[in-house]
């Protein structure tokens, strides 16, 4: 069995998928684990690539989802797969360098008995985002009532029985929120690495189309934080 599951949607990521993998075996010496890419419902050759690199990458696991209903349901679904005494998910695009998972693993207390969860603290980052994520993460605080910080940075990685608390994760882009909110519920111990997001070398983000695509986002989030709040209070 694997020490580590790895968690990776991708949606249309075909030109990032082979440098993202050789980037893994790269930076993974050392550390047993399994790379589970979930291709969640892609339609631009990415399906067509399987046989090809379950042959090269021993350590890669393929499932495939046939229709996309969010970014969520991807990573859940690969979670549910998992066989690791921990599980980590990060992104395909690499923005998200994969060295940072194996920083987040090595950076686990040795006598680790208390659940925890690790994420990812961007650095260098332009005031405009900084400024953005930060007034995201304002806002989300006092609407739920804990205290967030870089919601949406990668990686993260926890116990294996922590996915046993995420009871009713969304299938949509809240669900970076959502893990870390059940987290702070559950009062784990939240650790934070530095991790830098460097600009897409291919294909096109999924997220951040310009201004108003920011907007519509973070409008959407902050309803699904209220969402979160009531459903918090229904289970007191």
């Amino acid at each position: 069995m694997p020490d580590l599951s790895v968690i990776v949607p991708c949606y249309n990521e075909w030109a990032n998928i082979r440098p993202m993998l050789d980037r893994f075996a790269e930076v993974s010496a050392g550390v047993v684990f399994e790379l589970i890419l979930v291709d969640n419902g892609s339609h631009d050759g990415t399906a067509e690539m399987r046989e090809e690199l379950l042959e090269i990458f021993p350590f890669l696991r393929w499932h495939r989802i046939e229709k996309n209903i969010g970014y969520g349901n991807g990573i859940y679904r690969g979670l549910l797969l998992a066989r690791g005494k921990y599980v980590a998910y990060t992104h395909a695009d690499l923005q998200t360098d994969p060295a940072d998972v194996f920083v987040a693993f090595r950076a686990i207390e040795p006598d680790a008995n208390n659940p925890f969860l690790i994420k990812g603290l961007r650095q260098n980052r332009n005031f405009a985002s900084t400024l953005f994520s930060s007034g995201l993460d304002t806002l989300a605080s006092v609407i739920l009532r804990q205290k967030f910080t870089e919601i949406n940075a990668q990686p993260n990685l926890f116990q294996s029985g922590f996915v046993n608390m995420l009871d009713n994760p969304p299938h949509h882009w809240g669900f970076d929120l959502y893990v870390y909110h059940v987290a702070l519920r559950h009062q784990l111990l939240i650790k934070r690495i530095p991790v830098v997001f460097p600009e897409r070398k291919w294909g096109m983000s999924k997220w951040k189309t310009g201004i108003f695509s920011r907007f519509r986002l973070s409008v959407r989030m902050l309803q699904y934080c209220w969402q979160l709040r009531r459903s918090g209070k229904k289970m007191g």
